[in-house]
């Protein structure tokens, strides 16, 4: 199975819980990621900031290269940087699975996903709150992901954007007319309240970060309450 087949092997009609690793403790990446990987998640969400298109820097390839040795989880690393296109290959060769961009950060993003794919791996685009959904949408044809920010990107444990859920609905609508199976993912303030209400306005794949890996009863517990949330594909 493939890197693109392996993201299409994720339901899209159950949430999917895809925990943040900018919330894990660092001191103890290996264990903290056994919690989520034994909890039952599939999927593990790798920011990735630059401090120039986002304010603020987290890691970069060696971390993800260093967990990819030990780590079983399909990488879906989000791209928070400027000048993607730079650098894909070598987050390639350190062992994502799924390569998400912004929209915002690229003059054509046909370019980017045709040069993710061309790498053998999933495309993933993202738009930050205020940019519509018209913008991406064209592209909803050749991509495999979208992601919605319910906060401004940058900074983990912010509060979830309700008035993003609208922007989410649109792209679901999209997504069904268009007939390309792509997962709707969101990502910001998503716990086990405000999953409910992302996963009514359409998105499936839900971004994680203090709620899962700080969650009071552990991972497992986290990961379980997450999904009991039921996705609307026919909103």
């Amino acid at each position: 199975m493939n890197k693109i087949e392996l993201l299409r092997s994720l339901p899209y009609d159950l949430v999917t819980v895809a925990p943040s690793l900018l919330a894990a403790d660092f001191l103890h990446l290996a264990d903290e990621i056994k919690l989520v990987e034994n909890g039952g998640a599939e999927i593990l969400h790798l920011d990735i900031m630059d401090g120039h298109f986002v304010p603020n820097i987290s890691f970069g390839p060696p971390i993800i290269k260093a967990l990819r040795q030990q780590c079983k989880l399909i990488f879906d690393t989000h791209l928070m940087i400027s000048e993607p296109l730079k650098y894909l290959e070598t987050f390639a060769e350190s062992g994502s699975d799924c390569i998400t961009f912004h929209v915002e950060a690229v003059r054509d993003p046909k370019e980017v996903i045709n040069a993710i794919h061309k790498l053998g791996l999933a495309a993933g685009i993202s738009l930050k709150p205020k940019t519509p959904a018209s913008a991406i949408i064209p592209y909803l044809d050749q991509l495999d992901l979208v992601l919605v920010m319910s906060v401004e990107p940058g900074f983990g444990g912010q509060s979830f954007m309700p008035e993003m859920m609208s922007k989410t609905t649109e792209i679901r609508r999209a997504i069904q007319a268009c007939g390309r199976p792509v997962h709707l993912q969101i990502d910001g303030g998503i716990d086990e309240k405000t999953v409910h209400t992302a996963a009514a306005a359409g998105a499936a794949m839900m971004v994680a970060g203090t709620a899962v890996f700080r969650h009071r009863d552990g991972a497992a517990r986290a990961i379980e309450l997450l999904r009991e949330a039921q996705p609307r594909l026919d909103v």
